[in-house]
């Protein structure tokens, strides 16, 4: 058992003529040329595959690659560890001690992946928002608002205040400025890394409490309203990618990134030595 989902293709987006067949016009020189968006639209897996995965697209965006934004899932449900936490600690939460343990690359609260949407947004380093870090922070996190909003449920930002020195163990328990709060209740929060040639962002929104954290309640116990992971993918892409000034394309893992995803899934993600390292 490797964790990770089943090879699927989900096809690039159409293309554009960019000649009209007429008068020999050539539009192309006309039109402005956006830059692409590469959007992937993953089933959901193991905990130490996603890391994996999200790890393998920054290696390519920091070598050139296309900005990616990947949205996913998690199965089975699973409980992410922030770097600086000790395994040990896992035992303060009972709830989830039946479900596997990956630990985050990042810092921050323990989470409980399980019914959410996940996403992960790679940029270049050299991208104008991303050298911005509360710029590209707030965009993503509008964008959701926006989206949100569209399905009638109103969340705000949680401004900033006066630091909190308590830190729950789990994440959706602690709050920064920034956060979506959906009745003061974090909803979602993200993380971002800045690597030589690339920054990473990733976070996830609640859709609806787990059994594995019934303490943390999602939209549907807040609002009332179910809402679908894949519904508020694809409207975050045409949201996010408005924004951001990008167009959007749906594409799959290269070849490459899948084989970098397996070698950093065996030898760290899935190793002892990486989740116990603390």
């Amino acid at each position: 058992e490797t964790g990770r989902p089943p090879s699927r293709r989900t096809g690039s987006a159409g293309e554009l003529v960019g000649r009209s067949s007429r008068r020999g016009i050539d539009l192309d020189a006309r039109l402005p040329v956006m830059p692409t968006l590469r959007v992937i639209h993953d089933v959901p897996a193991a905990g130490d595959w996603n890391m994996a995965v999200d790890e393998a697209l920054v290696e390519s965006v920091s070598h050139g690659g296309t900005p990616t934004l990947r949205l996913y899932g998690w199965h089975p449900a699973t409980l992410s560890l922030g770097y600086f936490q000790r395994l040990v600690d896992r035992s303060q939460h009972a709830a989830s001690a039946a479900c596997p343990v990956v630990r985050r690359p990042s810092g921050g609260g323990a989470i409980l992946h399980d019914q959410e949407l996940t996403y992960c947004l790679v940029l270049p380093a050299d991208s104008p928002v991303a050298r911005q870090a509360q710029q590209l922070y707030r965009i993503v996190h509008e964008s959701l608002r926006a989206v949100l909003a569209a399905e009638k449920i109103t969340v705000e930002l949680r401004e900033k205040t006066t630091a909190d020195s308590s830190e729950p163990f789990l994440c959706f328990q602690r709050q920064a400025e920034g956060d979506l709060l959906l009745q003061g209740v974090k909803v979602c929060g993200s993380a971002q890394r800045r690597h030589a040639g690339a920054v990473v962002q990733h976070g996830s929104l609640l859709l609806a409490a787990s059994p594995c954290a019934p303490e943390l309640p999602g939209l549907q116990e807040l609002s009332g309203r179910a809402v679908s992971a894949q519904d508020v993918a694809s409207a975050l892409v045409r949201e996010l990618s408005r924004r951001l000034g990008f167009d959007a394309a749906n594409q799959s893992l290269t070849d490459a990134e899948l084989a970098t995803a397996d070698r950093t899934r065996q030898s760290k993600y899935a190793s002892l030595d990486w989740t116990a390292k603390r």
